[in-house]
């Protein structure tokens, strides 16, 4: 059997059908699909026209080649298809198992194999690792290498979406500081839900203090905080890009660590992590009892946003903010796959001195997507401009997000756009936690 016929094979036992023939053409998606837009209304950049070339992949009617595969590659995943689909396709299921697929069929070189053994293998799975990683990065950014490594120019040895984020990685602090004095945090006041943490592994070490600004937070609302040991990596980036086996396990290892607790949510501070948490059941249908596992785990999974709403966060505190003008970017998965995108709005509007106005297109991607910018540096560069260019029809002095790729790369428009020093792009815990203090 050829390479070609394996893929058509596993095309035809993988890729659900129903799914496929679900997708009636009509061309919703068109206007909400930023790679559509953005390659000049090229068919084979949208949802439809990947589906297409999905369905025919499976019916035989041609090849999985260069130019399909480049097509999944260049989407963002960002799912932003599935909310204005009337047939309710979920795309983002169908493009996992597509990427995964070809990339089971894909011929790597020995360089390449080695990255994505250390990156998806050895670096995000394993916390000790990411911790030194994370380390290194800190060294670099206090022992005046930084500074050394801009002024001679070595940076533009690199990837220009490398470049970009290289200069709005936050302030690493030393591991020592990065670690939880205990896993268990009392509420303030009358104790109103126990809920588990998850914590991440980006947000837990090169955004660690906006894990302390949430966990605060809940603690305000009167939500106990417990934090399970064990946890990891939710798996998000492997899944998307095509390591679905090595997700699968990183989704049992997560359930196990949290299955334990009798908590009332399983609550996180990235909409991107919480859009794959809460598909657990999903990723693990087929899979004996782990599914019912999945199932129980994803019902439990909250955004902290939902929770201090839920909870009577501005009942309980007075949330004040120097004057100024506030915009709010979503995250896609978190609005997409999570549908929250009320919540943060709400708490924005809820702090004095803040004036809010909404950006237009707000829910339209602004080109992170995990390593995409890295990965499709040109197209990701286009997105963010062109959401900058709306953002700043709002006069902001600040823009709020609530997932941390979408923060740096808010961080890059802002830089790109000359706006430094005059914008700022924070977390939404890091903004109320501000407001609360």
């Amino acid at each position: 059997m050829t390479v070609m016929q394996e893929i058509k094979k596993a095309f035809v036992e993988r890729v659900d059908e129903n799914e496929l023939m679900n997708c009636m053409r009509c061309g919703f998606c068109l206007p909400s699909c930023p790679t559509y837009i953005q390659s000049g209304e090229q068919e084979i950049h949208s949802p439809r026209g990947r589906i297409a070339m999905m369905k025919a992949v499976r019916d035989g009617m041609i090849e999985a080649d260069e130019e399909m595969r480049n097509s999944l590659d260049v989407c963002l995943g960002c799912r932003a298809c599935e909310p204005v689909c009337p047939a309710g396709v979920q795309y983002g299921h169908l493009l996992e198992e597509s990427r995964a697929i070809l990339q089971e069929h894909t011929a790597y070189s020995a360089t390449q194999k080695a990255v994505r053994h250390t990156v998806f293998h050895e670096l995000f799975p394993k916390n000790k690792q990411m911790n030194r990683v994370v380390n290194l990065v800190g060294f670099y950014q206090r022992s005046g290498l930084q500074k050394g490594v801009r002024k001679v120019g070595f940076l533009k040895l690199f990837p220009k979406g490398m470049q970009e984020m290289e200069r709005v990685l936050p302030p690493v602090q030393k591991e020592k500081k990065r670690q939880y004095e205990q896993k268990v945090f009392e509420a303030v006041g009358n104790k109103t839900a126990t809920v588990a943490f998850f914590a991440g592994c980006l947000m837990d070490t090169m955004f660690n203090e906006t894990n302390r600004a949430t966990i605060k937070l809940l603690q305000m609302a009167g939500c106990e905080v417990h934090i399970p040991s064990d946890q990891g990596c939710c798996g998000a980036l492997h899944g998307h890009a095509g390591e679905k086996d090595q997700a699968i396990e990183m989704a049992k290892r997560n359930i196990s660590a949290f299955e334990s607790m009798e908590a009332d949510y399983i609550v996180l501070n990235a909409g991107g992590c919480g859009a794959y948490l809460a598909g657990y059941d999903h990723l693990l249908k087929d899979r004996g009892g782990w599914q019912t596992r999945a199932h129980y785990f994803a019902s439990r999974v909250r955004d902290f946003s939902t929770v201090l709403i839920e909870k009577g966060l501005e009942d309980k505190v007075n949330l004040v903010y120097p004057s100024t003008v506030v915009t709010y970017q979503d995250s896609c998965h978190l609005r997409n796959g999570m549908n929250v995108f009320h919540e943060p709005r709400q708490l924005l509007r809820q702090v004095e001195g803040v004036e809010y106005r909404e950006m237009p297109d707000a829910s339209g991607c602004c080109g992170s997507a995990g390593i995409y910018t890295i990965v499709q540096p040109d197209m990701s560069l286009k997105i963010v401009d062109d959401k900058m260019e709306k953002a700043i029809t709002t006069n902001p002095g600040v823009i709020v997000t609530a997932n941390p790729g979408c923060l740096l790369q808010m961080k890059v428009g802002i830089e790109r756009s000359g706006l430094a020093g005059k914008v700022e792009a924070v977390h939404l815990a890091d903004f109320l936690l501000e407001a609360l203090s």
